[in-house]
C-alpha cells in the first residue's frame, strides 16, 4: 500500500501553511474559551443571577481549566511527537503515540470526574466560593453538572490537536465550533425559557462538549496521514516519557491560571472583607464576578496568542525532523510579529472600551461599584497584553522545536513564580488593588526573559539556515559534475 505523508509541509510556503493550520487553531481554542464565557454572559443579564451567579461562574472555572490543562497536554504532546514522527518517517510510533493518548485523556477524565464530585465542598471552598452563602449554593449546581462533562470535555480538546497532526486542522475546528453553537443555542433556552438557572447553564456547556467529543471519536475512525489499529491502543510508558514532556509547557499554560486564580480569588475574598465597600455583605461578590470577567477576555486573547502558536507546532515539527531549519526560523518571525500585533490590539480595545465590555456582562443590573471597579480592574490588569502574547508565543514554539525542558522552566518561571508570588505579595502592600497588579508586572518581568530566549534562538535558527544552503549547493556541484 502506498504510504500517505505530509510532505507539503516541508514544501508550502510558510506563510501560506501558518495560515492554514493557526487560524483553524485559533478558532478552535477561542470557541473553546467562549464555552465558559458565554454562560458568564448569559448568566449576568438573568435578572434572578446577576453578579452572584457571574462569582459562582468564577470559581467553577478554574476546575474546568485543571481539566483542560491534562486534556492539552495529552493532545499538545501528542501532536507535537506525531508531526516529528511523520517528518521523520517514523510512522508506527506516529500511530502508536496517538493510541496511547486516546486511552490515557479516557483515564484522566474519569479519574478527574470521581475526585471532583468526592471533594466537591472542600475544592469549591478552596476557591474562593464561600466569599457568602448564595455564591456558595450557586457554584455547587453550577459544578456538580459540569463535572459530569468533564470526561466528554476532555476527549474532545485532546484529540482536537492531533486531528491537526493528522492535517486536518479545519476538522478540528468545525467539531469546535459546532460544539459552541449548540452551547450558544440551549443557554438562553434553558436559562430564560426554562428558568433552570446555573444547571441550565450547565447542561447546555456539557451537550455542546458531548457533541464535539462525538465528532472526534468520527474523525479518529477516519484519519489520513496515521492509520490506528488494535495495536495503537495501550498504555506504553516509553511512549508517554516522549509525548508528554512536550505538552508540558500547554499544561502548564492552561495550570498557572488555576494556581493564580486560587491565590486571586482567596486574596479577593480576604482583602474585599477589609473594603469599604465590598466588606459589605450585598456587595462581596463583586470583585469576585468582576475579576473572573476580566480574566475571561484575558483568556480569549491568549487563546488567540496560543492558536497561532500551537497551529505552527505540526509545521514546524515535520520541517524539523526533515532538517529544514531555515523554513523554523521563518515561521518563528511571522509568528511573533502576529503575536505582538494580536496583543497590541487586545491592549487598545481594553484600554479605550472598558465600560462597553463590562455592559455586556448585566452591569445595568448591578450597581455602580460593579462598574467603577470593572472598568479599572480591565485597565489595570491588562495593561501588558503585548508583552504576554509574545510570551506564550515564545514558550510553544520552544515546544515545537522540542525543547520541553527549556519552554517548562520558563513557564514555571511566569506562571508559577511569577503570576502566584505576586498575587500573593502585592495585595500585602496594596490591598486589594494588588491583585490587578499582579497581572502586568508577571508580564512584564517575563519578557525580560523572553527576549533572551528569543535572541538565542534566532541565532541557532539562523546559523542553521545557513548551514542548509551550504549543503544544498555542494549537493547541486556534485550533481552537475556527474
Amino acid at each position: 500500500m502506498e504510504q500517505r505523508s505530509n510532505s507539503f509541509l516541508e514544501t508550502e510556503a510558510v506563510g501560506k501553511l501558518m495560515r492554514k493550520y493557526s487560524v483553524p487553531c485559533v478558532i478552535s481554542l477561542l470557541v473553546a474559551a467562549l464555552y465558559n464565557i458565554v454562560d458568564q454572559i448569559f448568566i449576568a443579564n438573568a435578572s434572578y443571577l446577576g453578579s452572584y451567579g457571574n462569582a459562582a461562574n468564577t470559581v467553577v472555572f478554574p476546575l474546568t481549566v485543571v481539566a483542560l490543562a491534562v486534556a492539552v497536554m495529552i493532545g499538545d504532546g501528542a501532536c507535537a511527537y506525531v508531526s516529528l514522527s511523520l517528518g521523520a518517517g517514523e510512522n508506527e510510533k506516529a500511530h502508536k503515540s496517538v493510541g496511547n493518548a486516546i486511552v490515557l485523556c479516557v483515564v484522566c477524565g474519569v479519574v478527574i470526574t470521581g475526585l471532583y464530585l468526592i471533594f466537591q465542598d472542600g475544592i469549591l471552598t478552596l476557591f474562593g466560593g464561600r466569599v457568602n452563602e448564595e455564591t456558595f449554593v450557586q457554584s455547587k449546581e453550577y459544578f456538580f453538572y459540569i463535572t459530569l462533562g468533564i470526561p466528554f470535555y476532555m476527549f474532545g480538546q485532546a484529540m482536537n490537536p492531533i486531528i491537526r497532526s493528522d492535517g486536518s486542522p479545519r476538522f478540528a475546528m468545525v467539531s469546535t465550533v459546532l460544539g459552541a453553537v449548540t452551547n450558544i443555542i440551549l443557554d438562553p433556552l434553558f436559562i430564560f425559557g426554562f428558568h433552570w438557572g446555573m444547571m441550565g447553564a450547565a447542561v447546555a456547556t456539557v451537550a455542546g462538549q458531548v457533541l464535539t467529543a462525538a465528532l472526534s471519536v468520527w474523525y479518529l475512525c477516519h484519519m489520513k496521514a496515521v492509520e490506528l489499529s488494535g495495536k495503537s491502543f495501550g498504555m506504553w510508558g516509553s511512549l508517554m516519557r516522549k509525548f508528554l514532556p512536550l505538552g508540558i509547557t500547554s499544561f502548564l499554560s492552561q495550570i498557572s491560571l488555576v494556581a493564580a486564580m486560587a491565590a486571586i480569588n482567596n486574596m479577593i475574598q480576604k482583602y474585599g472583607a477589609l473594603d469599604v465597600i465590598f466588606g459589605q455583605t450585598e456587595y462581596a461578590q463583586i470583585p469576585m464576578a468582576v475579576v473572573g470577567i476580566v480574566m475571561k477576555f484575558f483568556q480569549i486573547v491568549i487563546s488567540i496568542a496560543v492558536g497561532m502558536a500551537a497551529g505552527c507546532i505540526p509545521i514546524v515539527g515535520y520541517n524539523i525532523g526533515a532538517g529544514r531549519k531555515d523554513r523554523a526560523r521563518e515561521l518563528f518571525t511571522k509568528l511573533l510579529t502576529a503575536e505582538a500585533v494580536t496583543g497590541g490590539i487586545a491592549l487598545l480595545i481594553v484600554e479605550m472600551f472598558p465600560r462597553q465590555l463590562i455592559s455586556i456582562f448585566g452591569a445595568a443590573n448591578e450597581s455602580i461599584y460593579y462598574t467603577e471597579f470593572a472598568i479599572k480592574a480591565f485597565r489595570t490588569y491588562l495593561c501588558m497584553m503585548i508583552f504576554a502574547t509574545v510570551n506564550k508565543g515564545t514558550f510553544i514554539y520552544l515546544q515545537s522545536l522540542g525543547k520541553a525542558f527549556s519552554s517548562t522552566m520558563i513557564s514555571m518561571v511566569r506562571e508559577v513564580v511569577f503570576g502566584v508570588g505576586f498575587a500573593l505579595l502585592l495585595p500585602l502592600f496594596f490591598g486589594l488593588d494588588g491583585v490587578l497588579y499582579s497581572m502586568p508586572v508577571s508580564d512584564f518581568l517575563t519578557f525580560l526573559i523572553a527576549a533572551v530566549v528569543i535572541w538565542r534562538t534566532y541565532q541557532e535558527l539562523g546559523g542553521a539556515e545557513r548551514g542548509f544552503k551550504d549543503k544544498k549547493q555542494k549537493n547541486a556541484i556534485k550533481e552537475q559534475a556527474a
